[in-house]
């Protein structure tokens, strides 16, 4: 993974987004986790806006949703937030990651603008996922397949864990807690600075 020099200097910046799964109850949770470490922008998609307690966000962090994605385009040469905002972060993390959007990233598809920022990111830099999802989507046949697509992309997976879900099933699926989430994020972090001082002194 490349780690530009200055991310030695100044804090991570760190995009969260949410993907639409009921996980995303959890949402504002994650971002104060990260917060207190990191500079956090978030993004949510349509559907997981549904669950995501807004008015619970830490007020340093900006969410952005579809609607952000060309409002403030205008002419060519206007910045376009999917690519900013690739730009601007270090690490990438969707959590949670439903069942659709893993298709859709597996596909290639990039028709919101959560998805446009993964179909733009620069693979260089790293990039987790969390899903959820009910226990049978999770032993489906499809998720495995696309989970192969994301880690040849070099894409890291926090996987899910078992645990009542929210449809009333136990099982298999349910998002990391925010804590793990942060945690091998952080860890996976700071040990390529730690490689990155000891191969620069």
């Amino acid at each position: 993974m490349n780690m530009e020099m200055d991310t030695v200097t100044r804090k991570p910046r760190i995009l969260l987004a949410a993907s639409g799964s009921v996980a995303s109850i959890k949402f504002s949770n994650l971002c104060h986790c990260f917060s207190e470490w990191a500079e956090v922008k978030a993004v949510a998609s349509k559907s997981s806006l549904n669950f995501v307690d807004k008015p619970s966000l830490p007020q340093d962090v900006t969410l952005y949703t579809d609607e952000d994605e060309w409002s403030s385009w205008d002419k060519i040469g206007d910045p376009v937030l999917h690519i900013e905002l690739r730009r601007w972060a270090d690490v990438m993390i969707i959590a949670p990651l439903s069942a659709n959007t893993l298709g859709k990233i597996a596909g290639g598809l990039c028709d919101n603008l959560l998805t446009c920022i993964v179909r733009a990111w620069d693979y260089s830099k790293p990039f987790f996922v969390a899903p959820a999802m009910n226990t049978l989507m999770w032993n489906n046949p499809f998720t495995e397949r696309h989970l192969v697509l994301l880690d040849e992309l070099g894409i890291t997976l926090i996987p899910p864990i078992k645990k009542k879900l929210a449809c009333g099933d136990y099982g298999n699926g349910a998002m990391a807690e925010p804590s793990l989430i942060y945690s091998t994020v952080r860890l996976f972090w700071e040990s390529q600075a730690r490689k990155q001082s000891d191969g620069t002194s």
